[in-house]
């Protein structure tokens, strides 16, 4: 099985896990295991578990991680606190998420992420539940204009979603295509004029809602925090500002030493920060993998150690 996919800010990663060869590490988004494989090369005694929800990712990472310390398991991050108890794990000693869509996810067509070519409109990166055909079929069109909105920051939620309801009264939406389509008439021309393409938001909204993106990641930064040895280390790599926004204010909170009102003149909770951010502004990839990767363009990494 071909599985393509650039393993963004590698060193960073490494570098900022600060990893310890006899450690327990958890890489929540495996992929093609290019992170998780330098993970592992790097432990001795110690043990990666490596977690994906595509079974198309699985099926590679543990071809690729063989040999290793390591141990693949299909499921979505947020649930690793049940990984762990299943395993008898009570700690980890560092975590790590890429939670870009990954080229393998993006260049086989049939999975429908991408608006570039005709494939049927899937979006699931689990390849199970719900697909992206069902949702736009099925959702009224405020529902669809507040996914458009909140996920994809569309400022033509309302034009789009009044289209996507008019146009599947006489046919079913069933493809990239097709919704592309139905996106670029919804739009004004000069937004169609553009260089990038008018559908990137709809699209990008959709697989968030599809996959329930944002509820698994704020579900899985506690439950993996929870679990994290003092001294302990997260990495995140974002791809959109959603995500970096909903991670930034995580790191913010776990590091505030005082959790008093804001109306409280004086500090009585005596609090101490849970954590401390490693970078105060998020790392951004080189330009030497800028030119090697241009999907890294937007990735941001922001890392914590845990007291």
């Amino acid at each position: 099985m071909e599985f393509n996919h650039y393993s963004v800010m590698l060193e960073e990663c490494m570098e900022g896990l600060n990893i310890d060869p006899a450690g327990i590490y958890l890489d929540g988004t495996a992929g093609g295991a290019g992170h998780s494989r330098e993970i592992a090369r790097r432990l001795t005694t110690g043990q990666l578990i490596a977690l994906d929800q595509d079974p198309d990712a699985v099926a590679i990472a543990t071809e690729r991680l063989k040999g290793l310390p390591a141990q693949v398991i299909q499921r979505n991050f947020r649930q690793a606190p049940q990984v762990l108890d299943e395993l008898g794990i009570g700690q980890i000693n560092g975590v790590l998420l890429d939670l870009g869509v990954s080229s393998h996810q993006l260049d086989v067509a049939e999975r429908g992420f991408s608006y570039h070519t005709d494939a049927p409109l899937d979006m699931r990166m689990s390849q199970a539940g719900e697909t992206a055909a069902d949702l736009i079929a099925t959702r009224d069109r405020e529902e669809l204009t507040r996914i458009l909105r909140d996920y994809g920051e569309e400022p033509y939620a309302w034009q789009i979603a009044g289209k996507i309801v008019s146009a599947r009264e006489s046919q079913p939406i069933t493809t990239t295509l097709q919704l592309a389509q139905l996106v670029a008439a919804a739009v004004p021309p000069a937004e169609r004029r553009k260089a990038k393409n008018p559908a990137r938001r709809t699209f990008q909204a959709l697989r968030i809602a599809v996959n329930s993106e944002l509820d698994a990641l704020n579900e899985g930064l506690d439950g993996l925090f929870e679990r994290l040895a003092p001294g302990g280390r997260m990495c995140i790599i974002t791809f959109h500002s959603l995500e970096d926004r909903l991670v930034k204010q995580k790191f913010k909170r776990w590091g505030q030493k005082c959790t008093c009102p804001p109306e409280y003149p004086v500090c009585v909770c005596g609090g101490k920060p849970k954590a401390i951010l490693v970078n105060r502004k998020p790392i951004e990839p080189s330009a030497r993998e800028l030119e090697e990767n241009r999907r890294s363009r937007s990735a941001k990494l922001r890392i914590l150690e845990k007291c």
